[in-house]
């Protein structure tokens, strides 16, 4: 059997958005590396699927590259999966699909779940250009990325935690103005999923009142 490395999207909230490929593959592959085994784990016992897991994040995969490289060598084939969503998309798998490709490894990666896209749907701005941040830098470099953003003509995405959501909302308003549209998107495919849209003033008298829970994606609109 010809060795090959599968990243597999998994679902980022509700179970159901798996695909019946994406099962296919996990269960079929010989190994999962997953960024971590006890969430993929859950997912795993869902769907009935049994295949071997090692665990495979950011704290790790410079160490790990090497000896998973060599199982893929040896005529394995391996699914890596990440946290929820598409690995590699802020996410661990970008070092592995390169040096998979280096080495003439086949890289498949399939289709499936991933947040960006429906909170950029779901903001009603404009989404036949956009354009994806993923996490601005914490620290270093972070008011430069800012800067370079004031002038973007497409509709910008970014991640953004929880607790680091009201000062990212202020920093957007400095950047832009507080009648700049945006719209947040949390909990995506879950029970508890809201979009609050509005101006930026709008969004951040919200989230004072309402204490941000779960996974967020920020749109913004275009500068015009």
């Amino acid at each position: 059997m010809k060795s090959k490395l599968y990243v597999v999207p998994t679902p980022i909230g509700n179970l159901e958005d798996i695909t019946l490929r994406a099962i296919r593959v996990l269960k079929e592959a010989d190994l999962i590396l997953a960024e971590d085994t006890r969430k993929t784990g859950i997912l795993l016992k869902h769907f009935s699927i049994h295949t071997k897991m090692q665990s495979f994040h950011k704290f790790n995969e410079h160490q790990k590259l090497a000896s998973f490289m060599k199982l893929l060598e040896e005529q394995m084939q391996i699914a890596l999966v990440s946290d929820a969503g598409t690995p590699s998309v802020s996410d661990p798998g970008f070092l592995l699909v390169r040096e998979c490709i280096l080495h003439d490894i086949e890289v498949e990666c399939l289709p499936g779940a991933t947040a960006f896209l429906p909170a950029l749907v779901n903001s009603g701005l404009p989404s036949d250009r956009f354009v994806f941040e993923g996490f601005l830098p914490h620290k270093k470099g972070r008011n430069k990325r800012l800067d370079i953003l004031r002038q973007e003509e497409r509709t910008i995405v970014l991640y953004e935690s929880p607790h680091r959501l009201l000062k990212t909302l202020n920093q957007l308003s400095e950047v832009f103005s507080m009648d700049h549209r945006v719209c947040v998107s949390r909990e995506l495919t879950k029970i508890h999923e809201e979009n609050v849209r509005g101006t930026l003033k709008e969004v951040i008298d919200y989230f004072l009142k309402f204490k941000p829970k779960g996974e967020i994606v920020i749109a913004i609109d275009p500068v015009s």
